[in-house]
């Protein structure tokens, strides 16, 4: 694959169908957004792999869903690592790119030499949605479990949304030749066909977790028990793909289940944050309130936890009571 190629599939979704299987996917490459999200803090790695991780999943499940505003993954835990959320906007008219935004908050003191899932703990995995004003939000939320993140994607989906749902994941950094080291992810995601919208069973489920091979019997358990052989035979490489794109993954994979693929969805970096929407949080507070947040210097500042922006405001000017900019 020559470097424009592989330019042109970095950062972007594809999705596609096994139409006789009943199975749809999507393979997803991150390059550039990976260092837009990372580069804006100083995580330890094995914290930089977490966020890794979920950006991937974030890219690969916003896309199988018609958003008309955000999606955002989070895992909460005990663990060294508090918490992961990550954003996933839509893209808000065609043709342009959906963007993403991540964070995570973890005990510098605490993190292990276990693996990079060592370092969440007891907890629980939530996917929220908001479809904008006038739409009900919904939050579906499993344990942690497994020993990856996709793990814990895989079962939400099963216990939630009782869709049997497969990642193959692959990220770390990037050491080809004539290259700056930097991180790199890739991965595919399979999902059985719903019987009814995805989303329609708006249940956190209960009683013990089920998984994928719960869901089917028949037919559909065997076709998707073989498209997840197939599937367990990629390549760690071949799924960061410096060196096969997308459709030539798809068809090494699943030739004998004539995949059908459909438009790429171009991924960037991208934070919501900004001084007018610094203001309107403050807007709440009185100015006895804005007074107890002013620094020493005289001011109130905020920070932004996604993109690392740092808002410096006049005391005076924010707040419910604050002066208008036209008076005297």
């Amino acid at each position: 694959m020559t470097q424009g190629t592989k330019i042109a599939w970095d950062d972007t979704v594809l999705p596609f169908q096994l139409d006789a299987a009943d199975i749809r996917g999507r393979v997803a490459r991150l390059d550039g957004v990976l260092e837009g999200i990372l580069r804006q803090h100083d995580y330890p790695e094995k914290v930089e792999a977490l966020v890794a991780e979920m950006a991937l999943l974030t890219a690969l499940i916003g896309q199988t869903i018609k958003l008309r505003w955000k999606l955002q993954l989070q895992v909460q835990s005990k663990g060294p690592v508090r918490m992961i959320a990550t954003d996933y906007y839509g893209p808000s008219k065609e043709g342009e790119p959906a963007r993403i935004r991540a964070y995570a908050s973890y005990d510098a003191d605490r993190i292990t030499d276990g693996s990079a899932f060592d370092q969440v703990g007891e907890g629980y995995f939530a996917v929220m949605i908001d479809q904008g004003e006038g739409m009900t939000p919904y939050q579906g939320i499993t344990p942690l479990t497994g020993k990856s993140l996709s793990a814990c994607a895989e079962a939400y989906f099963a216990q939630s949304e009782q869709l049997p749902t497969r990642f193959q994941l692959s990220f770390g950094k990037s050491t080809m030749s004539d290259e700056q080291e930097h991180w790199r992810a890739g991965g595919i995601m399979l999902q059985h066909m719903p019987k009814a919208s995805p989303l329609a069973a708006k249940t956190e489920g209960s009683g013990d977790l089920v998984s994928a091979d719960d869901l089917l019997n028949g037919d559909d358990g065997e076709n998707w028990r073989r498209v997840n052989l197939l599937l367990d035979t990629v390549d760690e490489l071949e799924l960061i793909g410096p060196t096969l794109p997308p459709t030539g993954l798809l068809t090494r994979l699943f030739h004998e289940e004539s995949p059908r693929v459909f438009d790429a969805q171009a991924i960037r970096f991208g934070c919501t944050c900004s001084e007018d929407r610094v203001r309107q949080s403050l807007s709440i507070y009185s100015a006895k309130d804005i007074k107890t947040m002013t620094t020493d210097d005289g001011r109130v500042t905020a920070d932004c936890q996604y993109c690392s922006a740092h808002y410096d405001l006049d005391p005076e000017t924010v707040g419910f009571e604050a002066k208008n900019s036209d008076e005297d």
